[in-house]
């Protein structure tokens, strides 16, 4: 079964043909960032604007790279959410008028839940797992029971991880976008140049939650009070400290997750599943398995919703033609299993 995926919920326009929920057929991303940089982050509008006049060609793309028609195939699958509302409206309209039009199924996908998935295009993973989803809008610790069916163990209290490397990043004026300027800065700076503190969530129903204003204020403004005078304060020294702050964060929750669960898996998403010091240190624990989307599927992509599309037509599920987009998913409810 070959399903059409479309992606539009921030400022990537995309769309991919996945055979039976694992083979890439193609994979188109139209990337914003040039629009948007010199604002320091996505502009609603003009992300809306671009996505209505991209759309087209790179569906026609997707459809040309994996060799097909329109008519060749079986079904359409669309973001509904979460993300931008005007972005959202863009790619699901399209996806509901094509899959109308060809008298094609059509399912609607929630983004988070592609994330997720994006890992198993490029490896056969068994459930259940940890999964950590890590973006610019979500920092999520859960246990996944199924392509759908997850656990919330810990989310962040405040901020999301992604969204303090961008804000770091652009109090700085290191560029757009934040995070992949930081993980670049920081590989040639060293990360004992500040200590941060580590926020003391431990007890109760916050054992596995994040925050990150803390950390964030600390690199901002209070900078001098965690900073070692033995280095200089260059870019590099500044970004490598937040990024070792930031990820160990990450990693002592994960960890907690693991040891309470007995989980050993670890499956990451999101485009902070990019950051090159995640990777590393997650991989120097060597009684986990972690994996990774490949980097081109750490971003918003087309071939996630397609993959997940297909699983919810292989167990009979269908969108109706009403459904439409939501900025925001319902609020997770922490120790519950959640159909998303």
């Amino acid at each position: 079964m070959k399903v059409l995926g479309i992606e539009s919920s921030c400022d990537e326009t995309a769309a991919a043909v996945v055979e039976d929920g694992r083979t890439i057929l193609s994979n188109v991303i139209a990337t914003q960032i040039p629009f948007h940089r010199e604002f320091s982050g996505v502009v609603p509008e003009i992300a809306s604007r671009k996505h209505i006049e991209w759309i087209l060609p790179v569906v026609k793309k997707a459809l040309d790279d994996a060799g097909l028609t329109a008519q060749d195939i079986d079904a359409v699958a669309a973001t509904n959410r979460p993300g931008l509302m005007g972005s959202l409206l863009v790619g699901l309209t399209f996806g509901k008028t094509l899959a109308w039009s060809l008298q094609k199924p059509f399912i609607a996908v929630n983004h988070m839940l592609g994330h997720l998935y994006a890992a198993h295009l490029a490896e056969d993973i068994a459930y259940p797992y940890i999964g950590l989803l890590v973006s610019g809008g979500h920092s999520i610790i859960c246990k996944v029971a199924d392509f759908d069916d997850i656990e919330v163990l810990g989310t962040t209290i405040d901020d999301a991880v992604g969204e303090a490397f961008d804000k770091v990043a652009k109090f700085y004026g290191f560029g757009y976008p934040g995070g992949v300027i930081i993980d670049k800065l920081a590989k040639e700076g060293n990360p004992n140049a500040a200590h941060f503190p580590i926020p003391s969530l431990h007890k109760g129903e916050h054992r596995y939650d994040v925050s990150y204003s803390g950390l964030k204020t600390a690199a901002i403004n209070q900078i001098d009070q965690f900073w070692d005078p033995a280095f200089e304060k260059t870019p590099e020294n500044i970004a490598a400290a937040f990024q070792e702050t930031a990820v160990r964060i990450l990693i002592s929750r994960l960890l907690r997750a693991v040891e309470d669960t007995g989980l050993t898996t670890v499956v990451a998403g999101g485009g902070v599943a990019a950051n090159s010091r995640l990777r590393a240190m997650l991989a120097e624990h060597s009684e986990l398995r972690c994996i990774f989307p490949p980097l081109k599927l750490c971003t918003d992509n087309g071939a996630m919703i397609a993959g997940v599309g297909y699983q919810f037509l292989k167990r009979g599920d269908r969108s109706g033609w009403d459904v439409t987009a939501s900025a925001r998913v319902p609020a997770f409810k922490r120790g519950l299993r959640n159909r998303m």
